[in-house]
């Protein structure tokens, strides 16, 4: 499937659940969003990128979010529950392509770069958010613990054991653990699991950089006031 456009191909996969269906570009870990329909998920994606294009500048790397890019669907995969939960949960057929040391680098420049948008809206954010139907009614600094106790699980899909999640206002602590996740998704692989019944490195990337994302786009949407 090729969405109308005249811009760059963007090459991404679909991920269907029974509830809700994710689109995922594949070369631009963090691009990801959903919907109920593969429709309304490719309509999201076009929507975040002049977003995710922030997150493409602080890695360094160029980002042409042009509204005019046609989306190439490669791949439809079948979701599980954790995609009608909410989060991404299927490897694609290229994620098992191994990654060089390069591309290994930019992923995790993309990660760290996720990092540091998430870190710079949580110092800007009200600690109180907005309540409704985007996000419920966790408020920042909840939204931001929740994501390093992600990370610490996340870690056990990469081989890192014994983490346990720092305290939300401990810098020092978040960056050994972030740097630790980020010195293994860097390294060049045969691009099998990192981990016995762990992830793929790009599908750790992934996951990793969604997750962050999700929940700074989150926290800047229920920081604006309603009607924003």
């Amino acid at each position: 499937m090729v969405t109308a456009g005249g811009g760059p191909s963007v090459d991404l996969y679909v991920e269907s659940g029974a509830t809700r269906v994710f689109a995922c570009v594949l070369d631009w870990p963090g691009w990801c969003r959903s919907g109920k329909t593969e429709d309304v998920a490719l309509a999201a994606l076009t929507a975040y990128a002049p977003r995710y294009a922030i997150v493409a500048a602080r890695a360094g790397l160029a980002f042409d979010p042009s509204p005019g890019a046609r989306f190439t669907v490669r791949e439809h995969l079948a979701g599980t529950k954790t995609t009608d939960f909410g989060a991404p949960a299927a490897a694609a057929a290229a994620d098992h392509a191994p990654p060089s040391r390069r591309e290994a680098l930019r992923l995790t420049a993309i990660l760290r770069a996720a990092w540091n948008v998430l870190d710079d809206v949580v110092a800007t954010a009200p600690a109180e958010l907005r309540k409704g139907p985007r996000g419920g009614g966790r408020d920042r600094d909840a939204i931001a613990a929740h994501v390093l106790d992600a990370e610490v699980a996340y870690a056990r899909k990469l081989g890192l054991r014994g983490l346990r999640s720092p305290p939300v206002d401990d810098v020092e602590a978040r960056t050994t653990m972030r740097d630790g996740i980020a010195e293994i998704i860097s390294r060049a692989s045969d691009g099998s699991a990192l981990w016995e019944n762990g992830w793929l490195p790009r599908y750790a990337a992934r996951r990793l950089t969604w997750h962050v994302l999700d929940h700074a786009w989150e926290i800047e949407d229920r920081s604006a006031p309603a009607g924003v």
